[in-house]
């Protein structure tokens, strides 16, 4: 996972990123940093371009 694909974790302690939780299959949240990733953005996240309405 790039930083360039996934800006939300670049200054984030890696325990913190590593804290994960599904809940449901397939969708992974990180509460800190407030991120929700699925499967499909994880696995192909050229399919999901960052725009600005995602504040990066």
């Amino acid at each position: 996972m790039s930083y360039d694909h996934f800006p939300w974790f670049r200054d984030v302690v890696v325990g913190k990123i590593l804290n994960v939780e599904e809940p449901t299959p397939g969708h992974y949240y990180r509460p800190d940093p407030d991120v929700d990733l699925t499967e499909g953005i994880i696995s192909h996240p050229e399919r999901f371009p960052l725009s600005d309405q995602f504040g990066v």
